[in-house]
């Protein structure tokens, strides 16, 4: 089968697309023929050699995606040959096929196809984290999401106004403005300095967000905090850009709550797993979620994908077709 590997840590000319082995079905696990796999920062900071680094290269990249099983190992249950089915972390997953820890797994129903499902996942799976347990959004909050054009902005967006909150999104450039409004933000802060939080207090009378979701590394760092209101929540994530640096306790200005957040707390159980990816496929199949696939490249076009995301001029969902 066709796989894309990463040779050494470095830059998308460590990628290579290449000949592997057929992966064989064992305990626990399933076997499954890959139609999508979504790419993810995640995935650059792999490459980048920020995780795995305890897997020897070369190594297969990419941990989301879905298709269908073609066979079960000993003692999975609730999995079929036929049954379409996504999943959220597998390393390996840039592949024509993979075999999967049935845990890891959750069936696809039938108003979703393959990409729609791929699609929410992740992203979706985390924006749902960030806006249910680490700050539990209630109506009226006032929430300021970065990059809001996103794969994962745009889904932050979209579930934070369920959940009756106001959304004040930052995009890098103007034409990302109508796909942050597109998903409900009520307002659109385009920078690319940090230099946003001015903008953020003047459309809250002063008084700041309740909760900031940034991702986008120590350049907005100081922007978030200044951008808080007393004791607001700052929930921070995506290692690939970089930390803050550290920092004093001491220092932290009103009474803030800051804190990073790890995706698989929120889905730490199979049980958890199911049930929120359940919520995450309602919503689409109502209509009140609404997905952005911004780009679609063959697995062969990996390198290019990652190139484009890494360029920030990429909207919605990036994904990958064996």
């Amino acid at each position: 089968m066709k796989a894309v590997v990463m040779k050494k840590v470095g830059g998308t000319d460590v990628m290579d697309f290449v000949d592997c082995a057929e992966p064989v079905v064992m305990p626990g696990h399933a076997v499954v023929e890959v139609a999508a796999a979504g790419v993810n920062f995640m995935d650059i900071g792999v490459r980048l050699g920020m995780a795995w680094t305890e897997m020897a290269n070369p190594k297969i990249l990419g941990v989301e995606g879905a298709g269908r099983v073609l066979s079960v190992g000993d003692g999975v249950d609730g999995f079929a040959v036929g049954d379409r089915v996504a999943w959220v972390y597998a390393p390996g997953s840039y592949a024509e096929r993979h075999s999967i820890l049935a845990d890891s797994l959750v069936r696809i129903p039938d108003a979703l196809d393959d990409r729609t499902a791929t699609s929410v996942m992740m992203q979706g799976l985390t924006a749902s984290h960030f806006a249910t347990d680490f700050y539990p959004v209630q109506p009226g909050d006032i929430a300021l999401v970065h990059a809001g054009a996103g794969g994962l902005g745009l889904l932050l967006t979209q579930i934070i106004k369920l959940k009756g909150g106001r959304v004040i999104g930052r995009v890098s450039s103007e034409d990302k403005i109508a796909a942050a409004k597109e998903a409900g933000a009520d307002h659109v802060i385009v920078d690319t300095e940090g230099q946003f939080a001015e903008g953020v207090l003047h459309l809250t009378g002063g008084e700041g967000v309740n909760v900031v979701y940034d991702g986008s590394g120590p350049k907005t760092f100081h922007g978030s905090l200044d951008s808080l209101r007393r004791c607001g929540t700052f929930c921070w994530y995506g290692p690939v850009l970089g930390g803050p640096g550290p920092l004093d306790i001491m220092k932290l200005p009103k009474s803030i709550k800051i804190g990073y957040a790890t995706f698989f707390d929120h889905i730490h159980t199979p049980e958890l797993f199911r049930g929120r990816t359940q919520q995450l496929f309602d919503w689409v199949a109502d209509g009140s979620l609404k997905l952005k696939i911004g780009g679609v490249y063959a697995l062969a076009e990996a390198a290019r994908a990652h190139l484009d995301m890494e360029s920030r001029t990429t909207t919605g969902k990036l994904l990958l077709i064996p």
